[in-house]
């Protein structure tokens, strides 16, 4: 099977991010899109691998030259790039550039599947949304993914699944808090984030 491999010994320091944690990021992502139902990130786990500990993703074969500009507003793909905007809101993802959305060719649709990567550089506790997938901004949030997001919000006040327990096993408690508190804002707003300050 063919994956890719972070390392966390092989992380950039970064000066707004913890030492050695994006690893985690990366797979919290995975369990909050999995937490949801929403499948947006392939499979992720945490493994030792040749360079030690970090993230092991499953590889999406997919053409490079098709990305979220080259399908940017069309309506196929409508529902599958608000729940990505939406997973972004939650996880406040700092890093979501076209080419972290993945198009995964299906032979029986004209539709191809959406993937979400690249989501170490998330759950921060300050506000650093940064995006490229505007294109949402301020419409109401369709009622279905809404009450995903209001059945996600319980399912971590009560720890169900343990998804609480697991996330605060890779995330400090405030960044869980604060991923908490996001979930709690979507739903009491109703719409999609907008671009904030700069």
């Amino acid at each position: 099977v063919d994956a890719v491999y972070k390392p966390r010994q092989g992380e950039r320091p970064l000066w707004d991010f913890p030492r050695a944690t994006l690893c985690n990021r990366e797979y919290a992502t995975f369990l909050v899109s999995e937490a949801i139902g929403w499948d947006l990130v392939p499979p992720t786990v945490l493994r030792d691998g040749p360079q030690g500990i970090g993230s092991v993703q499953l590889f999406i074969a997919h053409d490079p030259e098709n990305h979220y500009f080259t399908f940017e507003g069309n309506p196929d793909y409508r529902p599958q790039l608000q729940k990505i905007v939406l997973l972004d809101a939650m996880i406040n993802n700092a890093d979501r550039k076209g080419g972290h959305i993945l198009v995964e060719e299906r032979p029986d649709s004209a539709v191809g599947r959406l993937w979400g990567i690249d989501h170490g550089l998330g759950f921060h506790i300050e506000y650093k949304l940064r995006t490229v997938v505007w294109e949402f901004a301020g419409d109401g949030i369709p009622p279905q993914q809404l009450q995903a997001l209001q059945d996600l919000a319980e399912k971590v006040a009560v720890n169900r699944e343990g998804i609480r327990s697991r996330l605060e096993a890779l995330l400090t408690k405030a960044e869980v808090e604060m991923f908490q508190r996001r979930i709690a804002q979507l739903v009491d707003r109703g719409i999609f984030p907008t671009p904030g300050p700069g």
